[in-house]
């Protein structure tokens, strides 16, 4: 099995992508939660896609039952993009969401005896790590 720039495991309900600003040693991998995807008939002999949109036929699909390699071709399987890219790229983006929203500062201090925690505003976070994602395209 050769290493595309994109990976699927259908086992794991996994896309992987390793390219842009990923690498093949720093990956990132997001878990597609829609059995309905998943379940899709044309899916059922796939263990894995190798994908690497390069203009060149030699992506390779890995079957579960033992046949050889085979090249995803999109007149049988599909558009790679519409099927696995923009679906990494909404659960990235809302991964990039729940990073912003999760990245507050906290401070606790005693104010007349009592121990009073201060939340960072949204103002100054926006001040200081930028604005919340909206969007997330992968190239």
């Amino acid at each position: 099995m050769k290493h595309g720039l994109w990976t699927v495991i259908f086992d794991d309900k996994m896309i992987i992508k390793k390219t842009s600003d990923f690498s093949i040693s720093n990956p990132c991998g997001h878990e597609i939660d829609d059995d309905s995807f998943w379940n899709d008939s044309k899916w059922s002999n796939i263990h894995a896609i190798q994908f690497t949109d390069d203009g060149v036929d030699n992506d390779q699909v890995e079957y579960k039952d033992g046949t050889p390699n085979g090249s995803y071709d999109s007149s049988v399987l599909g558009d790679f993009r519409s099927q696995f890219i923009n679906r990494f790229d909404a659960a990235h983006l809302t991964h990039l969401q729940t990073e912003w929203d999760e990245d507050v500062n906290r401070s606790v201090e005693v104010v007349e005896g009592e121990m009073v925690e201060t939340v960072e505003s949204e103002a100054d976070q926006i001040t200081r790590k930028g604005a919340r994602p909206t969007s997330y395209t992968s190239a």
